[in-house]
């Protein structure tokens, strides 16, 4: 590791890097691999790797036991459960999903690809979420499906929209995949709405390797997705459901998430240790807010996110830059949102000022399996040496630019 004493040993500027490798912003947590091996072995000694397996159905119930709800059907990824749960709620003959823009950027493909319009909503500058105030005024006759989306940190305004949808009498959908661990008013998400949806990708709180799952406790729409996820087929083999695919869930994925849940608390245990280096250490640095997680809903801590104030001396661009060339891979949160970007499919035009003005202010930097605490001190150094210097960096990347020109 490089420490700074002047500007020009910056990476960006041609010094020596900080890290040798890479200090990513995923999860990436590894379970036990001897636990991985014992649940693989069901699979290798009954050769069945696929087709429902004893592992999916393992995993299937325990996610229901901890979510607290009637059903959880496993599959291949979150993109292809979203997709799919979204097929099964949509209000028949009606057209668009209303949305969060400030959300994951494929959220609106997923969205194209169920042939809905993307209606965008604003959110709310308190919790980067969507609310029933921010939904409300997007709800038309064409609304066929709300989608609640939860933050990185913290959650959305779930009672809220829960009565809202009530209230319009149009399904709710919320996207989970970053709030497995929470709890709201006692009651754990995966509980809430129609259904909820998660991803076992390698960067989330479980690591399946990949996968996704939906918790519900719809006997009826817990069968459908049964179906769907199979080609639509039922036991006989015939197309019971129209619009299925093949997106179930393999034995090893499973195997994988399993070692992953066996070592849940302990996970969430480092991340919180994690949580409070960085909350410790960015505390007395000028023009950078760590935001915070609501302690009282149990959180995961598996992500940080932090806030660039106007007194910040450089811009998050600029500033994400400098941290990625030291190997300190951090990203701009969200961005640019997805009512910013070129759309080849039909959605709805809007204009969303709070989530414009969000959008150009966050940052995730690097947490998870890879980053230890004193990686932490490193980087938050780094960031206290950008701060001091920031008039010389500044005039410096200027120059940097003009002879790029």
């Amino acid at each position: 590791m490089a420490i700074k004493s002047n500007i020009e040993e910056l990476a960006i500027f041609g010094g020596a890097r900080m890290f040798a490798t890479p200090k990513p912003t995923s999860n990436l947590v590894r379970p036990d691999f001897d636990k991985f091996l014992d649940y693989s072995r069901t699979f290798f000694d009954r050769h069945q790797y696929t087709d429902d397996g004893p592992l999916v159905k393992q995993l299937e119930q325990r996610l229901a036991a901890f979510h607290q709800t009637k059903f959880c059907i496993a599959f291949c990824s979150g993109f292809w459960a979203l997709a799919l749960a979204i097929k099964a709620l949509a209000i028949e003959g009606r057209t668009e999903i209303v949305m969060p823009s400030f959300t994951y950027r494929r959220m609106a493909d997923i969205a194209a690809w169920t042939r809905l319009k993307p209606h965008f909503c604003d959110v709310e500058e308190t919790t980067l979420a969507n609310s029933a105030a921010t939904v409300r005024p997007c709800i038309n006759k064409n609304t066929a499906l709300i989608l609640g989306v939860h933050p990185i940190v913290n959650f959305c305004d779930i009672d809220g929209l829960v009565e809202l949808a009530g209230e319009k009498n149009i399904p709710l959908l919320f996207d989970s995949v970053e709030s497995v661990y929470e709890s709201s008013a006692g009651r754990k998400i995966g509980s809430f709405g129609a259904a909820e949806i998660f991803s076992l990708g390698a960067s989330k709180l479980v690591n399946g390797f990949e996968g996704g799952y939906i918790t519900t406790n719809d006997a009826q729409l817990a069968q459908r997705l049964s179906l769907m996820r199979n080609f639509g087929l039922d036991v006989q083999g015939d197309v019971a459901v129209p619009g299925g695919l093949n997106a179930r869930l393999n034995e090893i994925h499973a195997a994988m998430a399993l070692a992953g849940l066996d070592d849940l608390e302990d996970q969430v245990a480092r991340n919180r240790e994690r949580y409070l280096t960085y909350q410790r250490l960015l505390a007395p640095l000028k023009g950078i807010r760590l935001y915070e997680f609501d302690e009282s809903h149990h959180p995961g801590y598996k992500n940080i996110v932090i806030e660039v104030l106007d007194d910040w001396p450089l811009s998050r661009a600029d500033t994400v830059s400098i941290l990625n060339a030291e190997m300190i891979l951090a990203r701009a949160y969200y961005t640019p949102p997805l009512h910013r970007k070129r759309m080849a499919y039909p959605h709805v035009p809007v204009e969303l000022p709070v989530t414009d003005r969000l959008a150009e202010r966050f940052i995730l930097p690097p947490c998870g399996h890879l980053v230890s605490n004193e990686d932490i001190a490193d980087i938050v150094g780094l960031m206290s040496f950008i701060s001091s210097n920031a008039a010389s960096i500044k005039a410096r990347l200027q120059q940097q630019g003009a002879q790029q020109q």
